[in-house]
């Protein structure tokens, strides 16, 4: 408040000064007045950022996970084509990526994939993407050229240190090893490496198999598993579980919180906050961030384009 405070006190000083230049007709003092009223302006959009990223956990890394939904083959790809997005747009803010698992697609992409985004403020900017995406264009899996509509979730959750205790009793996770898959031939992994933990009383899965050495899947999958069931215990003291889980959906029809469309014409758009682009390629390549700041400065349904 005391920011907001001060920020209106120097745009009033900067106005009294911008009517005086006006009377003046003085060019020097004009400029004065711009240069004020664009560090006000600077201010202000930092006091924005500060109530935009205000959440306990928005300055930690984050855990991304995508899943491919409705859509078979088509589904797969596009889970595929997120994945990238996610991992371009963590690389344009300098953030640390990390593979974490990988199930892939049966004849194309992937069914499910999560990776660790280590950087400032990686969980405040990403959890905005939290949801199911909708893809449609002319398929390249189909012969004869019919468009299709697939769909994909997006899962974010807070990477907790390790510093923060969460009381996990043994007898409450099931640990499960297994074999990984992968490429075949030379590169196919032969012991059982791969680490599937289930948390008994939540239902919480998480497997890991990125990593060729069982110890290593093992610590990671609990890392995932201790962040999962922190997340949990957050909504539950906010008394917020309830809402969350109704407000789940499939991933399908009905449930996408933004549309990617490549045909018959190129549009991206968010459901949530009307800001839409037609510059869809440079979306998929990461350039999110037009739409993840409306979304987290609270814009709801407004009809915006991203070049606004």
């Amino acid at each position: 408040m005391a920011g907001f405070d001060a920020a209106a006190r120097e745009l009033e000083d900067a106005r009294a000064l911008h009517e005086l230049a006006e009377e003046a007709a003085d060019d020097a003092a004009r400029a004065e007045a711009a240069a004020h009223a664009g560090a006000v302006e600077a201010k202000v959009e930092g006091l924005e950022f500060q109530r935009m990223l205000s959440g306990p956990h928005d300055r930690a890394g984050a855990i991304v996970e995508v899943k491919s939904g409705a859509g078979g083959v088509e589904a797969m790809d596009w889970a595929a084509m997120l994945y990238r997005m996610y991992t371009r747009y963590c690389e344009r803010k300098g953030w640390e990526v990390e593979p974490a698992d990988l199930v892939a697609g049966e004849e194309a992409g992937i069914s499910q994939a999560s990776f660790f985004a280590r950087g400032e403020w990686a969980y405040g900017f990403l959890k905005a993407e939290r949801g199911v995406h909708r893809l449609v264009r002319m398929s390249p899996f189909d012969s004869a050229g019919r468009r299709q509509t697939s769909f994909a979730a997006v899962d974010v959750t807070p990477e907790i240190e390790d510093d923060i205790v969460i009381d996990i009793k043994e007898a409450d996770v099931r640990v499960d090893t297994y074999r990984s898959s992968g490429a075949g031939g030379q590169k196919v992994n032969k012991t059982d490496s791969a680490v599937r933990l289930t948390h008994l009383p939540t239902g919480i899965v998480v497997a890991m198999q990125n990593e060729r050495s069982q110890q290593k899947n093992r610590s990671m999958a609990w890392k995932i598993l201790r962040s999962r069931l922190y997340e949990l215990e957050e909504k539950r003291r906010q008394a917020a579980v309830d809402a969350v889980e109704a407000a789940k959906k499939d991933i399908d029809f009905g449930s996408q919180i933004r549309s990617y469309v490549l045909a018959p014409y190129r549009l991206v758009k968010d459901l949530r906050t009307g800001v839409e682009t037609g510059k869809v390629d440079d979306v998929l390549d990461g350039d999110l961030d037009g739409f993840i700041q409306p979304f987290l400065l609270g814009v709801r349904r407004s009809d915006r384009s991203v070049e606004d």
